[in-house]
C-alpha cells in the first residue's frame, strides 16, 4: 500500500519568512511566509506586476544587481540565510541557476554555450566537457537532435530548441534548484508540450520554481501553487488543493477567471 506523502514529511529546500522587498519607496514584496519543497516543482501563479517574477529572483539573489533594492527578512537555503553577511554568492548562484522568459543562448556554438559555466568554475578537462555536454544534453532531451551539429552555431536551433539548450546550459553547473520565469511563454504549443514533460521528468533530481501566467500549465506540472496578489501571497498549498478547494475567496476568483 502507498502511503499518501504529507507536507510535513518533505524536505524543505527554502524558508521564506517575514521577507519584505522595496524598489527606492515602493514596496514589491509584503511579509512573505513560504516554504519550498525539495524535488518538488512549485508554481508561482498571480496577475501581471503582483511580485512573481520579483520574489523568484530574491532565491538566487539575482534583485541584488538593481539599484535602489531593500530586501528586509530572510531567506534560509539548506538551513543557511542567503541574505547573512558571509553568504557566498557565487555558490548560491552555481547551486540555484536561472532559466528566463524568452530563450537566450549565447552566440556560441551548442557546446560552448553547454560548457561556459563549467569552465567559468574551472574545469578545463577535454572529457570531463564531453560529458558535460552529452549528459546534459540527454537529460534535456536533445541529444539525438543536436549531436552531429554540436560545433554550430545555438542561434540556428528553434525556438523550443533553444529553451531546452538553456536549461541543458543551467544543469552544467550541476545546481539542486531550478528558477524558471515563464520559460514558455514565447513558445508554440508544441515546444511548451515537450518543455512540461522535461520539467516532471527533472523534478526528480532538482527543485523547480516557475512563474507562469498559465493556470492550466501550474495545474498539470506543478506540486504546489502560490497565488500571489499586491505583492503578497495569498494562499500557498497544494496544487490540487488550490485548484480543487481554495481556501482564499481571491484565489478562487482568479483562478475561475474572474479577475487577472
Amino acid at each position: 500500500m502507498q502511503i499518501k506523502e504529507t507536507i510535513e514529511s518533505l524536505e524543505k529546500k527554502f524558508e521564506v519568512r517575514d521577507l519584505n522587498l522595496f524598489y527606492g519607496s515602493f514596496q514589491a514584496l509584503k511579509n512573505i511566509d513560504m516554504d519550498i519543497y525539495e524535488n518538488k516543482i512549485t508554481a508561482l501563479i498571480g496577475p501581471s506586476g503582483c511580485g512573481k517574477s520579483t520574489f523568484l529572483r530574491t532565491l538566487n539573489r539575482m534583485n541584488d544587481l538593481i539599484n535602489g533594492v531593500k530586501i528586509e527578512g530572510h531567506i534560509t537555503f539548506d538551513g543557511k540565510n542567503i541574505y547573512g553577511k558571509d553568504y557566498d554568492l557565487i555558490a548560491l548562484r552555481k547551486k540555484v541557476g536561472m532559466v528566463f522568459q524568452k530563450p537566450n543562448p549565447f552566440p556560441k556554438s551548442i557546446y560552448e554555450n553547454i560548457v561556459y559555466g563549467p569552465k567559468i568554475h574551472g574545469e578545463k578537462n577535454r572529457d570531463v566537457l564531453d560529458g558535460i555536454v552529452e549528459r546534459t544534453l540527454r537529460e534535456v532531451a536533445l541529444w539525438e537532435e543536436v549531436k552531429d551539429r554540436l560545433h554550430r552555431p545555438a542561434t540556428g536551433l528553434s525556438g523550443g530548441q533553444q529553451q531546452r539548450l538553456c536549461i541543458a546550459r543551467c544543469l552544467a553547473v550541476e545546481p539542486e534548484v531550478i528558477l524558471m520565469d515563464e520559460p514558455t511563454s514565447a513558445l508554440d504549443p508544441v515546444a511548451t508540450s515537450k518543455i512540461e514533460e522535461l520539467l516532471n521528468t527533472l523534478s526528480d533530481k532538482y527543485t523547480i520554481v516557475i512563474v507562469t501566467h498559465n493556470m492550466q500549465q501550474a495545474g498539470r506540472v506543478s506540486d504546489f501553487t502560490s497565488f500571489f496578489l499586491s505583492g503578497k501571497v495569498i494562499e500557498s498549498d497544494k496544487t490540487e488543493k488550490i485548484f480543487s478547494n481554495p481556501a482564499n475567496k481571491k484565489t478562487e476568483d482568479y483562478i475561475t477567471g474572474r479577475f487577472g
